[in-house]
């Protein structure tokens, strides 16, 4: 990965392919969850992928509290300037999704697209006081000291009891022993944020961009609850629901991932 020197922060990144550029924003825990769409052609073929690790992931900076969502989009932004990008695509996954929607009311101007794959809109829905008490006790369990246990307890949530096998065959090697470095960041500086980030129907009527709103056939009632809401909220997106997949989407079916988002990105060139 090459590093890109912002400010008082670096960020590590990679760049694949060739065209118009697309950025993509992980989310939570797991650094290189993009990384599975880097080897599909049907995107590397047409897009120039920029896939990065967030401060306090992976080789980036490290992250400390109160690091917030706005401050998170300043990073995107500033990684685009970087490299010369007046404007791109912009697809982010879970709390990454949320990181992709702050860009895109800061920047609009600097967003062609939003592709939205479940985004961490965990407090507008029914489900989130069920969901909230999952984090409130994978948080206690990382501050009682047991990163692993915790890590462990939170992707078999929100992946199913079988994720490891997933991370193992289609991450890097080491990708669960890095997402358990990254729980400090995640749990420690990113929740308290997202607590904190507030976005409202009225927010979502100034998206005027395009709009693709990913879902897993197979994801759980919070994530089918924010993607019925987003339709509410921003009634111009397009959607997609990838088959054999929950939220490991990525992992589970890169190549319909990649098909859709690679179809989306080519009914809004800029």
């Amino acid at each position: 990965m090459q590093a890109a020197r912002l400010g008082g922060a670096t960020l590590k990144y990679r760049v694949v392919g060739s065209g118009e550029p697309v950025l993509l924003i992980h989310g939570g825990f797991i650094a290189d969850t993009f990384v599975p769409l880097l080897a599909e052609p049907r995107l590397v073929g047409s897009y120039r992928l920029i896939a990065y690790h967030r401060r306090g992931y992976g080789g980036s900076s490290g992250a400390a509290a109160p690091f917030t969502i706005q401050q998170q989009a300043a990073d995107a932004r500033a990684l685009l300037r970087h490299l010369g990008i007046s404007r791109a695509h912009v697809a982010g996954h879970s709390y990454g999704g949320v990181i992709a929607i702050q860009l895109a009311l800061d920047a609009p101007d600097l967003v062609s697209s939003l592709a939205l794959l479940e985004p961490a809109l965990v407090a507008l829905v029914p489900s989130a006081p069920t969901f909230m008490k999952l984090l409130d006790s994978v948080q206690a369990m990382h501050q009682r000291g047991d990163r692993a246990g915790a890590t462990d307890a939170f992707l078999t949530q929100v992946m199913g009891p079988a994720y490891r096998p997933l991370l193992d065959e289609a991450l890097p090697r080491g990708a669960f022993e890095q997402a358990v470095v990254d729980s400090d960041t995640c749990l420690g500086v990113e929740l308290e944020a997202l607590q904190r980030w507030s976005f409202t129907a009225e927010d979502a009527t100034r998206i005027q961009r395009p709009v693709l709103s990913i879902i897993g056939g197979e994801s759980g009632p919070i994530f089918d609850e924010i993607h019925s809401l987003v339709k509410q909220w921003i009634p111009h997106l397009e959607e997609l629901v990838v088959p054999r997949a929950n939220h490991a989407l990525q992992y589970m079916n890169p190549g319909a991932v990649a098909d859709g988002l690679a179809g989306f990105f080519d009914g809004h060139h800029h």
